[in-house]
C-alpha cells in the first residue's frame, strides 16, 4: 500500500454550550476531517441566566453526567489531543468558574472558556474551513448570544444578547416583544455588518434549514451549504412563528427542546435579513469546533481546498498508485477543455482534480453494483467544501466512470440539482477516467505513453512509438466509442 500523504490524528473536542454539550471525535488525515463520534446532551445551561445571573441547575446536573461520561470515553479512545471549550452561559454566568472547577475536579477536564470575541472569529473560521468559497458575514446563534464576524475582516467580531434563553427571559414567547428587541439590538450594529450573504451556524438554524428541504422535497437532505433566498427564509420565519411547539415537534429531527428554542431562531433570522439587507442565507455544519480544529493546523495544511484534501484521504487508501489521480488529472484536461464550463474556470478544474482522486474507490465494493454504490458513496460523502451541486456532479462522474447503464443515476435527484451541461460535463469526464483506467491496468506510467484528442468533430487515441499494443482489444474500442458518443463525436480508428 502507499504511503499516505499525511499522517492520521485523533483529536476530541468537548464544546460545553448555552443549550447543548456535546463530544466530538475527529479523525484528521492532514486537511482531511472525518467526523468518527458524535454525541451531545440538551442540558440548557443558559435557560435561567437573564433571571438568576448563573447556570441553569437543572442543567448543570445533565451537564455534569454527560462529562464524565465523555471522559469516560476520552480515557478509552486515547486521543492525540483534547479541547474542552465553554462558550457563552458558562462565560456569562456568575458561577461559570465554580462549574469550570467541580468539571476538573470530577473528570480531570481543563475548560478553556472562550471569550465572545474568540467564539466569534472561530466560528468564522470554522465557516471557512468547511467552504473556501465563503464570504459575507457569519452568524453563531447559540442558546444565549448570536456571534457576528465578517470574512476577510481583520476585526475581532462581535457578541450579541440575542440567544434564545436571553430573549425568553421570564416573560415567555412574545413575538412582537422579541422581534422588537431583536431589531433594537441590531440596528446598532447594522452598518458594520451589512452583507448580501449570511453564513448561518448553529443548531437552531441548522434544523431551520432541515425543515425547509423536507417541506421543499429537497432531494439531498445535506445541511452543509444548503442556501435559501432572503424571501424563502421569511416565509419559513412567518411559518415557524405561527407554530405551536406542538406543531413545530410533528417536523422530521426537531426534538421538544429545540421546538421551544426554533422561534426565536426564525425571529432572529428574518430580523438579520432585514437589518443587514441579506439576499442569500448559507448554512454551515461547521462551526466553533472546527473552527478549533482549523486553528491547529499548520498554516500549509490550511490553505489545502477541503474538498481536494477529503477525495486525497479517501481514494489514497484504496492501493493504487498515489501518482494516478495527477496522472489522470492530465491526461483529462483535452475532454474538459472541449466542453463547456459550468461552475466557471477554476471551480471546475477542482472538480476535476478531486474526482481524479476518487478514480479507484470502487476498488472493494462489488463489481456488479460499483456505479450506484460509488454514486450513492460520493453523493453523501461528510468531505467539506462542496455544494450540492458540485455534489450531484461528482456522483455522476463516478457514476460514468464505473460504467453506469443510464446516462443520469437517480434523475429525481440529479436533474434538480445539475443542469445538462452539468451532467454532460459530468459524464464525459467520468468516461474519459473510465477508458485511462482501463487502457493503462491503473499505471500512471503507462499511461504516460498514451493520449487523447479532439479535432474536426473527431476524438483520436494514440500511442507512442512502442506502445501501440496498449491500444489493442474491444474493450479498449467500447470505452473509447463510449466517449466519443457523450461527446457528439466521431471516433477514429485506432
Amino acid at each position: 500500500m502507499p504511503e499516505i500523504e499525511y499522517p492520521s490524528r485523533q483529536i476530541a473536542i468537548i464544546d460545553i454550550g448555552s443549550n447543548s454539550v456535546r463530544l466530538v471525535l475527529y479523525r484528521l488525515e492532514g486537511r482531511a476531517v472525518w467526523t468518527m463520534f458524535n454525541e451531545k446532551v440538551l442540558a440548557g445551561l443558559g435557560r435561567d441566566i437573564t433571571l438568576t445571573g448563573k447556570l441553569y441547575e437543572p442543567g448543570v446536573e445533565m451537564a455534569l453526567v454527560a462529562l464524565r461520561r465523555f471522559a469516560a470515553v476520552i480515557e478509552g479512545v486515547q486521543p492525540d489531543m483534547v479541547l474542552t471549550a465553554a462558550t457563552a452561559a458558562v462565560r456569562e454566568a456568575s458561577d461559570g468558574p465554580a462549574f469550570c472547577e467541580k468539571v476538573y475536579e470530577l473528570t480531570g477536564l481543563d475548560i478553556r472558556v472562550l471569550s465572545g470575541e474568540e467564539e466569534a472569529r472561530y466560528a468564522a473560521a470554522g465557516v471557512v474551513a468547511g467552504d473556501p468559497t465563503a464570504h459575507g458575514v457569519v452568524g453563531d446563534l447559540g442558546g444565549a448570544s448570536l456571534e457576528l464576524n465578517r470574512l476577510g475582516a481583520e476585526g475581532p467580531g462581535i457578541t450579541l444578547p440575542l440567544g434564545p434563553f436571553v430573549l425568553a427571559g421570564s416573560k415567555g414567547f412574545d413575538a412582537k416583544r422579541v422581534e422588537s428587541r431583536i431589531k433594537k439590538v441590531l440596528s446598532e450594529v447594522s452598518d458594520d455588518y451589512r452583507t448580501k450573504t449570511f453564513n448561518a451556524v448553529g443548531g437552531a438554524w441548522r434544523t431551520l434549514a432541515q425543515m425547509h428541504m423536507e417541506m421543499q422535497d429537497h432531494p439531498l437532505r445535506i445541511v452543509h451549504q444548503y442556501a435559501m433566498s432572503a424571501d424563502e427564509a421569511r416565509e419559513l420565519a412567518d411559518y415557524v412563528v405561527k407554530r405551536s411547539r406542538a406543531d413545530l415537534e410533528k417536523h422530521p429531527g426537531v426534538s421538544k427542546r429545540r421546538a421551544e428554542t426554533l422561534p426565536y431562531a426564525a425571529l432572529n433570522l428574518r430580523g438579520l435579513i432585514d437589518q443587514l439587507k441579506i439576499e442569500t442565507i448559507v448554512f454551515s455544519a461547521w462551526g466553533v469546533r472546527e473552527g478549533l480544529l482549523h486553528a491547529g493546523m499548520d498554516e500549509r495544511t490550511r490553505t489545502i481546498d477541503p474538498l481536494l484534501a477529503g477525495c486525497s484521504a479517501w481514494g489514497g487508501r484504496q492501493g493504487v498508485d498515489p501518482a494516478l489521480p495527477r496522472a489522470l488529472d492530465g491526461w483529462l484536461q483535452p475532454i474538459a477543455s472541449a466542453l463547456p464550463e459550468v461552475f466557471g474556470e477554476e471551480r471546475d478544474a477542482l472538480l476535476m482534480s478531486s474526482v481524479c482522486r476518487l478514480a479507484d474507490i470502487g476498488a472493494r465494493l462489488h463489481p456488479d453494483h460499483r456505479p450506484e454504490l460509488v454514486f450513492d458513496q460520493v453523493l453523501w460523502s461528510p468531505i467539506a467544501g462542496q455544494n450540492h451541486a458540485e455534489r450531484a456532479f461528482l456522483a455522476t462522474a463516478m457514476y460514468a466512470r464505473y460504467g453506469g447503464a443510464n446516462a443520469v443515476h437517480k434523475p429525481a435527484i440529479v436533474d434538480r440539482l445539475l443542469s445538462p451541461a452539468g451532467v454532460k460535463r459530468a459524464r464525459a469526464l467520468g468516461l474519459a477516467m473510465r477508458l485511462a483506467c482501463d487502457l493503462s491496468g491503473r499505471s500512471p506510467q503507462l499511461l504516460s505513453n498514451a493520449a487523447i484528442s479532439i479535432s474536426k468533430g473527431t476524438l483520436r487515441v494514440t500511442a507512442v512509438k512502442g506502445y501501440g499494443s496498449m491500444l489493442l482489444g474491444s474493450q479498449t474500442r467500447r470505452r473509447a466509442k463510449a466517449l466519443a458518443d457523450a461527446l457528439d463525436l466521431e471516433l477514429a480508428e485506432f
